[in-house]
């Protein structure tokens, strides 16, 4: 076992109920992903992309222990990796200010007590990381912008100081002023601290941005993978090429 070696998917078969069977018939089960075999080291940025229903999110659910019908293996050095998803909207609560929200995952550690102080003292220096002032803490998600909202959800995935960050989409739902910006944060935060990131998208420009490693994903299937630049340069599959000339890359 490589000692920098943060996770390890190896063989993995997810699947899920079948929501439109009949009724009295038997449960049937879908499946999602076919023998999918992964591995990332501390500080790497390794990207899975492909089309609308390739399993991308399906795998990373997985990860985070959301999906658990499977079969295989998912090693991971740390504890369990946290999640950024594709719309800030409605992965905040809007009932509640940004101050709480932040405060809310170390509110339920169950690792350790946090105290008051420490609290606000660890809320302090993830806004300082996001790059958003203090007074914001008082307002609700509404009062934000698409961009700030999704920095606060950065935020809340990094206030246990994760190992591992997965961002599922995390700028799809941006214009692409604000997804640039939204790059150079998670670049900045992957420099800062060394957090390993799983970066999901379709979008093969943005990969080709961020990422050390890319991962083609067709049909829950793992088509092709490899370094970034040596894959973009030198694709050895035809559906990557394929999205390769679609993205105007190749």
């Amino acid at each position: 076992m490589d000692r920098d070696e943060v996770l390890r998917v190896s063989n993995l078969n997810v699947f899920y109920k079948n929501r439109k069977r009949k009724l009295f018939s038997k449960k049937k089960k879908i499946q999602a992903l076919f023998d999918v075999s992964v591995s990332m080291e501390e500080g790497e940025v390794l990207a899975i992309a492909g089309e609308s229903g390739s399993g991308k999110s399906t795998l990373a659910r997985a990860i985070v222990g959301i999906n658990k019908d499977y079969t295989g293996e998912i090693w991971q050095k740390y504890e369990r990796p946290q999640m950024v998803f594709q719309d800030p909207y409605s992965s905040l609560n809007p009932a509640k200010k940004i101050g709480w929200l932040l405060e809310e995952p170390l509110r339920v550690d169950k690792t350790r007590d946090w105290t008051k102080e420490e609290i606000a003292e660890r809320v302090k220096e993830v806004m300082e990381d996001i790059e958003l002032p203090l007074s914001m803490l008082d307002r609700y998600p509404a009062q934000l912008s698409g961009g700030q909202r999704q920095r606060v959800c950065i935020g809340i995935a990094l206030m246990r100081s994760p190992k591992l960050l997965i961002a599922d989409e995390p700028v799809s739902a941006l214009d692409v002023t604000i997804q640039a910006q939204i790059l150079e944060l998670l670049e900045n935060l992957h420099k800062k601290h060394g957090i390993s990131i799983i970066f999901i998208s379709h979008d093969l420009r943005v990969v080709y941005k961020i990422s050390d490693h890319v991962m083609i994903m067709k049909n829950g299937r793992v088509v092709e993978y490899g370094a970034t630049k040596e894959l973009y340069r030198k694709p050895q599959e035809e559906y990557t090429k394929q999205l390769l000339k679609a993205a105007g890359i190749a």
